[in-house]
C-alpha cells in the first residue's frame, strides 16, 4: 500500500470539490402539480414528463385502456388521476423515503385503478375511440354541445397535437394577462390601478 498523500493544492485533487454545500445543486423535491397554474413553458414539460411516465407505466404493468386509454391526455379527469398518481410514485421512490414506500405506492396504486376504471368509464374513452367527457346540465346552464366519438389513427400525432394546442393557449392566456396590466399601470408612478377608469373618475 502506498503511503503518498495528496496535497490540497495538488492539480485534479479537489477540482471538482466544492468549498461549502451548495443546496441549489441538489434536485428539487417532488411537489403537486396544479395544471391550472402552470405557466405555458412548464406547462410543455409537466405533459411531455407525465406522457413518458403513464407510457413506462402502463408497459411495466400490463394496463388495458380500460384503465388507461390512448387518449388519457384529453380527459382532465384522467390526467389529474394521473399526475397525483405520478407524483406518489416520485415520492415513494425517492432515495431518502423509507423502505416500505415502495409498497404504500402499489397499495395505493390499487385503489387508484379503480378510480380510472371508473373514470374511463364515465368519459366514454376506448382504444380506437374517443369523445369528450360528457358534462350533466344543471338547470339554467346552457345545454352542453353533443360530440360524436371519433376514431383514434395516431395516437402519438395527436398528443403531439395537444401539447402544441394546450401550450399556445397558456401562451394566449399568459400574453392578454400581461397586456392587461400594461393597462393599468400608472406611468408616472409604476403603480397597479385597481381598474382603469379610477383615473378619470379619482
Amino acid at each position: 500500500m502506498s503511503d503518498f498523500v495528496p496535497e490540497p493544492d495538488d492539480p485534479g485533487i479537489l477540482d471538482d470539490q466544492p468549498d461549502r454545500f451548495d443546496a441549489n445543486a441538489l434536485p428539487e423535491p417532488p411537489r403537486p402539480i396544479n395544471w391550472n397554474l402552470l405557466s405555458a413553458q412548464d406547462l410543455e414539460a409537466e405533459l411531455l414528463e407525465l406522457n413518458r411516465w403513464v407510457d413506462w407505466l402502463r408497459h411495466t404493468y400490463g394496463l388495458p385502456a380500460s384503465v388507461i386509454p390512448p387518449y388519457w391526455h384529453r380527459h382532465p379527469e384522467l390526467v389529474w388521476e394521473l399526475s397525483a398518481l405520478h407524483l406518489h410514485w416520485l415520492c415513494a421512490y425517492d432515495p431518502e423515503q423509507k423502505s416500505s414506500a415502495p409498497l404504500g405506492w402499489h397499495r395505493d396504486f390499487a385503489d387508484a385503478r379503480h378510480r380510472l376504471r371508473d373514470w374511463v368509464t364515465a368519459s366514454g374513452t376506448r382504444l380506437d375511440r374517443d369523445r369528450p367527457t360528457r358534462q350533466t346540465t344543471w338547470p339554467g346552464e346552457e345545454p352542453q354541445p353533443t360530440h360524436e366519438k371519433s376514431v383514434i389513427t395516431d395516437r402519438d400525432a395527436d398528443f403531439v397535437q395537444f401539447v402544441i394546442d394546450q401550450v399556445n393557449e397558456r401562451e394566449a392566456a399568459e400574453d392578454a394577462f400581461y397586456a392587461s396590466l400594461d393597462d393599468r399601470i400608472e406611468p408616472a408612478t409604476g403603480e397597479v390601478r385597481d381598474n382603469v377608469s379610477g383615473r378619470e373618475s379619482g
